[in-house]
């Protein structure tokens, strides 16, 4: 990679997490391209209410010869200064580590956040061969906002306690402390205007000041030094005497949990242990339940329903990580409604849950069969029984938002609440109202997994049974597009007559779930279809581009993106079920797992892109199919995660 070029160095970026949904993130160079980039984000009630405190650590190196600025900054027509020059190596594994070389020196700089804590530290190791006399000034540029808002100076006001060593830094939102070994003087400057270019192209407000409270300063002379800044949300007292031992004790310690997770499986698969290691960092500790959550996607997703039970098979189970699956299990089905769980917890501790989803409910199902399937645990399933039957007994009975059986067996439903969500004010940009495809499909795979449980339990499950049985009858009249041997999109509910014809992805479940209910012959023309007209080498669209509506290239304003995002925006997630829908119908013929893995050949590449070890939310349609959206997703890693085990390692 080219260092120099800051177009080059500012298309791929890193990210590391601290267990809580707190993160530190920012561009290879270090030039922070979006509001949510940022040293330290600090979840403040945990995994959400995430603030961006340290916006970034500008290093400037003096010596007899000059000085060197190592920060990247973009402000108006102009990029100041210009330390990607110096940068001679960036890499990301186990922890982000940067290389520079400025004036006959080497400043190595190494990034963690402490797991379980909101704190970053940023350590430095400096290699001075000709012994020159030298300074090393760092200069932290702070702020207190959240993650999805932008600050003026003349928004907010701070104040600091400065010590010898360390600064608080106070304002009317709470307050956090910057500690080093090194010397700390306080010189209050603002920074005007930073520029984050991404936000400039999503059609977002971009420019914002960010506050330098005074900086660390190093005498360098030795041939060889260290040193270290902490940034920190919590108590002071954790780090009154911490030196340059305890640092490279925590880093140690974050380092191997890191190696533990990426050998967990005891292979020498480099995929297998990227991906292992990038589907921990979704696991987080939700405060208001105590328990575990794992959060949609980073940089700004907190934990959703849906998101959450597609994920958990790949994150936890196949992982081997089944307290977590439990603890993740009971935290939304002890927030389950009238049948529903919740869409999404809320930002604000004080509103309730959201419920407005279909699905999220029979996903939970789905998760708690597939925990089964792996573990065996009866005594927790009959601990969720009773969510699990609520939730059968509301879909068959009827809740809110329109969701109820018919008479036919068959779950119809308001509009947006499928995955296919999106809206743009009062226009609902894929409203599939009625009765939806996968819904079905996952209405029957919830009914089979309802009854296995139940009979495990020694329950009586003939009434699920027998219910299951018209579903699947109904199923096969109904959804079948005879003409072009594959399943309508959705069809209309009571008192309408339509089919949706369009060729989307969300048949593929009726192939992929656990229990399906179609002859081979219709699973084989699904399969075939999507390979033909939706799968990319990095998941399938959303729409065909043969329709009218499709679009190519997700780009422009809200409404624009919006309006691309289930039309023919390509999901990584989807090629899990794609994968699992294609080992079932071409099990027998040969070479049929060699051509699944090839197929994920496109995903491991882009790995190394992008957000560096982990996979974004979506990608564009049409080719080269860029990356957009999110840049590390919970269900883009699990899904990928689950099929890579499941389908092709096997």
């Amino acid at each position: 990679m080219i260092f120099s070029d800051y177009h080059e160095g500012t298309s791929k970026e890193w990210l590391i997490t601290n267990g809580l949904g707190g993160y530190a993130s920012s561009t290879v160079i270090g030039t922070n391209t979006r509001k949510y980039h940022g040293l330290l984000v600090a979840s403040m009630n945990p995994p959400v209410e995430r603030m961006v405190l340290l916006s970034s650590l500008d290093e400037e190196l003096y010596t007899e010869d000059g000085t060197y600025k190592l920060a990247v900054h973009k402000y108006p027509g102009t990029v100041y200064p210009n330390g990607n020059e110096y940068l001679i190596k960036f890499i990301t594994e186990p922890l982000p580590e940067f290389l520079y070389r400025a004036g006959g020196l080497i400043i190595k700089k190494y990034i963690v956040m402490v797991n379980g804590e909101n704190t970053t530290i940023v350590k430095y190791d400096i290699e001075n061969p000709e012994k020159k006399k030298a300074f090393l000034k760092i200069l932290p540029l702070i702020n207190s906002r959240s993650i999805h808002h932008l600050t003026k100076a003349s928004d907010i006001a701070f104040s600091q306690q400065a010590g010898e060593n360390k600064t608080t830094i106070n304002n009317s939102h709470l307050q956090f402390s910057l500690i080093s070994d090194t010397r700390y003087q306080a010189d209050e400057h603002w920074y005007y205007d930073l520029e984050y270019e991404i936000e400039l192209s999503r059609g977002y407000p971009y420019q914002e000041d960010n506050f330098n409270p005074g900086y660390f300063e190093l005498e360098i002379s030795d041939e060889c030094c260290s040193c270290f800044v902490v940034a920190s949300a919590e108590s002071t007292e954790n780090w009154k005497k911490t030196d340059i031992q305890t640092i490279d004790e925590l880093i140690k310690r974050e380092e191997k949990r890191i190696q533990d997770i990426a050998t967990s499986s005891c292979e020498n698969d480099s995929f297998l242990q990227k991906l292992l290691v990038a589907g921990d960092s979704f696991i987080v500790n939700r405060k208001s339940t105590g328990a575990r959550s794992i959060i949609a996607g980073y940089h700004w997703f907190a934990d959703w329903g849906r998101d959450t039970m597609i994920s958990l098979p790949g994150l936890t189970l196949v992982t081997g990580r089944f307290d977590d699956a439990r603890s993740v299990l009971s935290t939304f089905g002890s927030s389950c409604r009238r049948g529903l769980i919740p869409n999404l917890f809320p930002e604000n501790p004080a509103d309730s849950p959201v419920y407005n989803t279909v699905d999220a409910s029979l996903w939970f199902v789905h998760a708690t069969g597939k925990y089964l399937d792996y573990t065996g645990d009866l005594a927790f399933i009959e601990k969720m029984w009773p969510t699990i039957i609520e939730i059968v007994d509301n879909y068959r009975n009827g809740t809110d938002y329109g969701i109820m059986m018919d008479n036919d067996g068959l779950i119809e439903h308001s509009g947006q609440l499928t995955w296919m969500d999106a809206k743009v004010g009062t226009w609902e940009v894929t409203p599939r109202r009625g009765k939806a495809c996968e819904i079905n499909t996952l209405w029957y795979n919830a009914l089979i997994y309802t009854a296995k449980m139940g009979e495990k339990l020694g329950k009586d499950v003939s009434g699920l049974k027998k219910i299951a049985e018209i579903t699947a009858k109904s199923f096969k009249e109904k959804f079948h597009n005879t003409e072009k041997n594959c399943l309508y999109d959705c069809i209309s509910g009571q008192g309408e007559d339509w089919n949706d014809s369009s060729i989307r992805p969300n048949q593929i479940f009726a192939v992929s779930l656990s229990h399906t209910m179609l002859p081979h012959e219709i699973e084989k023309g699904i399969v075939d279809i999507i390979s033909e007209e939706l799968l990319t080498p990095y998941g399938l669209r959303t729409l065909s581009p043969a329709d009218s509506r499709y679009t190519g290239y997700y780009r422009g304003n809200t409404k624009e993106r919006d309006a691309a995002y289930h039309n023919g925006t390509v999901w990584p997630w989807l090629l899990g079920p794609y994968i699992t829908a294609y080992s079932k119908v071409y099990r027998d013929n040969t070479g049929t797992k060699d051509k699944l893995r090839d197929l994920l050949k496109g995903i491991e590449g882009h790995l190394d892109n992008a957000c560096i070890g982990s996979i974004s939310e979506i990608f564009d349609g049409d080719n080269p199919h860029e990356p957009d959206g999110c840049v590390s997703q919970a269900w883009s890693v699990a899904e990928i995660l689950r099929c890579y085990v499941e389908d092709i390692k096997k």
